[in-house]
């Protein structure tokens, strides 16, 4: 749920406090179960926000979907203040495109509100991070990279069964790098934490559609979102909920046998 008004995809559509509950409302009727709200867009290029601002932005929602029952509440920021008042506001998750390396406090706030935390990698910052991504071997060094971030959250006291990792499709990978990852999930998998994907409506499918925009990239997350969950993630992270969680219902029942009651 991205309450900003330049993110890839939706910027500016949910960047009123009513909007983006309503959006919410949609989103956990179609079978969302944990809603992530950020204030900064991660999209490349994009510039860093003032923790005020961002705060400014974040927290009326998260205080709002917080008081809800049964619903848990992600906050997506790289700033330990943000993540904070976040959790203070009922937040229980925190999701860090920088795996907590972009603000040296925040492991420690995480692991002082018992909070969970996605950690993921990135190659540089959103401003940097297309500038001519370059690895040996991509899975190898991103899941050596993971495997780091995880024993650093763990010495900082965060359980590591509270721990999620992601490899950042998009964040500092070319389409070939991107695709090869999705091929060879399993060996994030061995890292011993679920594994979250986010590949929903990012720019490795328009260019494998011919140019089609965010908003026509329905059909290749729908593709992505099966082989993920077919090559081990736990968790998938998307724009459409109804129709992906469609798609994952279909997907699970195939890979783990389990069926919606």
């Amino acid at each position: 749920l991205n309450v900003t008004p330049d993110s890839f995809s939706d910027g500016g559509r949910y960047l009123d406090r009513d909007a983006a509950l309503r959006r919410a409302g949609e989103m956990t009727s179609a079978g969302a179960d944990i809603i992530d709200v950020g204030g900064e867009s991660t999209r490349p290029g994009a510039r860093p926000v003032p923790a005020d601002e961002e705060l400014a932005r974040v927290l009326p929602v998260i205080e709002a979907l917080a008081a809800q029952p049964g619903l848990v509440v992600s906050v997506d920021t790289r700033k330990a203040q943000v993540a904070r008042a976040a959790l203070e506001a009922g937040a229980a998750m925190v999701n860090d495109v920088s795996a907590m390396t972009g603000d040296p406090d925040m492991a420690s706030v995480v692991a002082a509100y018992g909070a969970a935390v996605c950690l993921m990698h990135m190659r540089g910052t959103p401003e940097t991070m297309q500038n001519d991504p370059r690895y040996g071997d991509v899975v190898g060094e991103v899941a050596a990279y993971l495997a780091e971030r995880v024993e650093a959250a763990v010495a900082a006291g965060i359980p590591r069964d509270r721990i999620f990792v992601d490899p950042g499709f998009g964040f500092g990978k070319t389409l070939d790098q991107n695709l090869e990852m999705l091929r060879r999930l399993r060996e994030f998998a061995a890292l011993g934490c679920p594994v979250l994907v986010g590949t929903s409506r990012k720019s490795m499918l328009g260019a494998l559609l011919g140019g089609l925009p965010p908003t026509d990239r329905t059909e290749g997350t729908a593709a992505t979102v099966a082989l993920a969950i077919a090559n081990g993630a736990s968790v998938v992270r998307v724009h459409d909920v109804r129709e992906m969680w469609r798609v994952v219902m279909v997907a699970d029942a195939v890979v783990r046998g389990a069926r919606v009651p």
